[in-house]
């Protein structure tokens, strides 16, 4: 008996490995075929109204089906759930790859290949969200999810590298191929090689509808006060985020010119920040409270923003796409953990599902006003103003009581009871 706590802890290293391995194998080729999309459109259209319809595409389906993912993250096997969307996602690149090798080309197509992959994720991010604290004790998530994220910045700096050297050298069919053989693999690890026990409401036999589980779901956002504000943050936030997020490769082919090389290095740029802001988010922490943490990424994501728009210079663009990077990670885990933290694993997925609906619904709803918008007006002053009004909206978020009080260390300890 005195081994069992070694045993346990040696346990949940081993499974968060090749659960992480997993997904680090899978996202690497879901990102070489989606830079190798996105540069297809951005220098076959050059149109900010082409580029708002393909983002569009790649977030409605998961807007649509995010609420009802949560509830099947919640009923279901969370580890099968990951694997049959990987396998979705595979299965309509292999069905592009043919479409592209005998000849059927259109920018059209890639609008259908971003909604069928986004039906994928939309099942997904629920599912990951909420398995990561069946596999962590709770005092490792912060470290877990830095960990991770340093591991999809590491992704994110490869994959465009990647991408263009296959772009260059081969076809767009190769990489669609790669991605169907990193999928197989990620599926064959969670498959053979890793052991979750299922999570109590999904061992049971379920006796309520999906509509039932759906509204327990919504009711218990109603019921805690702090959740409300939380998504409320977000949703403003994601509007703000979205001309950063999607139409600066746009602005760098407009203003500084439309080789590769220039999209390339910006996404470099920012992932090399976001190794950085993952390993200094592991290995730190964060503040005392979470929500300041939060803040503090935020204001610099702002001011990022705002510099974005002003620099003449193409290597000094690159420096605040890198501290932009940096504060990504810093950002986003602490937000990841406070929800692990602070609600009840039997509620987790729908919950991740709500959060999902939200940033995947907003950013699209700030496109349609901010897409349009950059056919008129300078992408530049797009990214000034929105920039501004991050850093504003940051102020509000590090000085909301009800934020605060869900951010403090002793919530954790709460949840745990």
């Amino acid at each position: 008996m005195t081994n069992a706590p070694e045993q346990l802890m040696d346990n949940w290293k081993k499974n968060i490995i090749l659960f992480l391995s997993s997904q680090t194998i899978s996202l690497f080729g879901t990102s070489l075929v989606q830079y190798a999309i996105m540069w297809y459109v951005t220098l076959t259209t050059k149109s900010g109204v082409m580029m708002t319809v393909f983002i569009i595409c790649g977030f409605i389906p998961t807007f649509l089906l995010s609420p009802v993912a949560g509830v099947w993250a919640d009923r279901y096997n969370r580890k099968r759930l990951i694997m049959i969307s990987d396998a979705m996602i595979a299965l309509a690149t292999l069905i592009l790859a043919i479409l592209f090798l005998i000849g059927y080309e259109s920018v059209w197509l890639m609008f259908v290949m971003a909604a069928v992959r986004a039906i994928g994720t939309g099942v997904q991010t629920p599912a990951v969200g909420a398995i990561l604290p069946q596999l962590v004790p709770k005092d490792q998530l912060t470290k877990v999810n830095g960990i991770n994220g340093s591991l999809q910045a590491v992704n994110m700096f490869v994959a465009p590298m990647v991408s263009a050297a296959l772009l260059t050298m081969s076809s767009i069919e190769i990489i669609f191929f790669i991605d169907v053989v990193t999928a197989a693999i990620a599926i064959m690890i969670l498959l053979f090689f890793l052991k979750i026990s299922i999570h109590s409401k999904a061992a049971e036999k379920q006796t309520t509808s999906y509509f039932h589980d759906l509204k327990e779901g919504v009711l218990f956002i109603k019921n805690h006060d702090y959740l409300k504000k939380f998504f409320l943050f977000f949703a403003i936030f994601f509007v703000l985020l979205a001309p950063a997020a999607f139409l600066t490769p746009l602005q760098v082919t407009r203003s500084f010119g439309d080789e590769v090389w220039r999209l390339t290095a910006i996404e470099i740029a920012f992932s090399v920040g976001m190794m950085a802001g993952g390993g200094l988010i592991a290995a730190w922490g964060g503040f005392k409270n979470k929500i300041h943490t939060m803040a503090f990424s935020g204001l610099i994501m702002g001011a990022c923003t705002v510099a974005l728009g002003v620099v003449p210079m193409f290597w000094i663009y690159l420096a605040f796409m890198a501290i932009f990077g940096i504060a990504m990670p810093v950002f986003n885990t602490p937000t990841t953990v406070l929800l692990q933290e602070s609600v009840e694993e039997n509620y987790l997925g729908r919950i991740f599902g709500v959060f999902g609906m939200i940033s995947t619904s907003m950013m699209p709803a700030g496109m349609l006003l901010f897409g349009p918008l950059a056919d008129v007006v300078e992408i530049e002053w797009l990214l000034i103003g929105t920039g501004l009004l991050t850093m504003v909206l940051t102020f509000f978020l590090a000085n909301n009581k009800v934020l605060i009080d869900m951010g403090k260390p002793v919530l954790k300890e709460n949840a745990e009871r």
